[in-house]
């Protein structure tokens, strides 16, 4: 896998368009993570562990985009400011060209002399000997801004490659995951599921807070006792499950007025979702108009409710380790020239899919924000 082709010039890019949250050290990052995931991969000797560093390879993969993305938005940003500042200029850079021109153009005999005689022409000289490096200054400055111009367009042109060889590598890396997580045999398993007794739940029930009220109620026989960690010594810091920006959230009205009491999540497509905490999973599948959900139960009568996947991973009471990918979001990768123009607009149009997240304690719906740990600026 060949992550320095994707990574080295995403570094440059990124570092030359440093702000407020630095894209290039967000960049070093995910190259850092990518090498270790890398190397873990190929020293794997269980499956576990090949999970593991795919999964951490995903992620690499997906924050390596995101700080690409970030680069090339503040490039962009950077390039239009300069060229404001030159259109702006224009007159005053056309004045500084034609003094600078002057300045060199006659020939010496005449440049010395003056016509209020010896004492104009030096006090010319002087004025000239002034003003000449302050203009020379000016046309440094310019040189610059011009250089960094041509410097951010090139590195913009060449952003495509980099572009194809994070999304080549980022697909494999999914499929391979995937694969890995079906071939999958060694994780522990609380009790087997009766798919029977599962569709008679789904038949009864007209809505998400119904199938999860009645999953809770829902006697399993033959429940093996496995420990897992306290939930609740994580309350308040779990990292959100998936790469995100919150669209809405917990009883806030979405355009129809609808209050949900979850929060509503845009990812990116394909995005990659983990468990944020060891957990047994209770139910996995399509649910009511919620595609794809997959409900998490971290300790007896807390329930992790995940909807709106594409695929989703794992099999009803296996017992998943923190970090285990869940499923994967739906749509499909934006092709190079609409990341491209997204990044130079700034958009954020490029998360067009949505993951929605309920935490259920008891029968009860709670603000989510009372267990993870939410990126205020989204």
């Amino acid at each position: 896998m060949n992550f320095r082709a994707f990574f080295l010039p995403l570094a440059i890019v990124a570092g030359f368009a440093q702000a407020e949250s630095d894209p290039s050290m967000s960049a070093r990052m995910a190259s850092q993570q990518l090498e270790k995931a890398s190397i873990a991969l190929a020293q794997a000797g269980s499956a576990r562990d090949r999970i593991k560093a795919l999964t951490d390879v995903v992620h690499a993969y997906e924050a390596g985009l995101t700080a690409l993305r970030a680069g090339l938005r503040r490039a962009a940003i950077r390039e239009a400011q300069l060229n404001r500042q030159l259109k702006a200029q224009e007159a005053e850079i056309t004045r500084l060209l034609g003094a600078l021109l002057s300045i060199g153009s006659g020939p010496p005999p005449v440049m010395l002399l003056h016509p209020a005689g010896p004492e104009g022409t030096a006090r010319a000289g002087m004025i000239l000997a002034d003003v000449t490096p302050a203009l020379e200054n000016k046309a440094a400055l310019l040189r610059s801004d011009l250089e960094e111009v041509v410097i951010l367009r090139g590195l913009q042109e060449g952003a495509a490659e980099t572009l194809k060889d994070g999304l080549t590598g980022v697909q494999n890396a999914r499929t391979d995951l995937s694969k890995a997580i079906s071939d999958r045999t060694d994780l522990p398993r609380r009790y087997a599921d009766d798919p029977v007794q599962t569709a008679l739940l789904i038949a009864s029930t007209e809505t998400l807070e119904g199938f999860a009220s009645a999953l809770v109620d829902l006697q399993v026989e033959g429940m093996a006792e496995i420990d897992l960690p306290d939930a609740t010594a994580f309350k308040g810091i779990l990292k959100l499950p998936v790469d995100n920006q919150v669209l809405r959230h917990f009883g806030e009205a979405d355009a129809a007025g609808i209050r949900r009491p979850g929060l509503v999540l845009a990812t990116r497509p394909n995005a990659l979702v983990v468990s944020p905490t060891a957990a047994t999973i209770r139910y996995r599948g399509p649910l009511l108009d919620y595609g794809n959900v997959m409900i998490l139960e971290p300790q007896p009568g807390l329930l992790f409710v995940f909807a709106g996947m594409d695929q989703v991973f794992g099999e009803v009471g296996q017992v998943l380790p923190e970090g285990s990918p869940v499923g994967l979001m739906g749509g499909n990768d934006p092709e190079i020239g609409a990341i491209l123009s997204q990044s130079s607009d700034g958009s954020g149009h490029d998360r067009t899919e949505t993951l929605y997240i309920e935490i259920r304690e008891g029968k009860s719906p709670v603000d989510p924000e009372t267990w993870f740990r939410i990126n205020k600026d989204g």
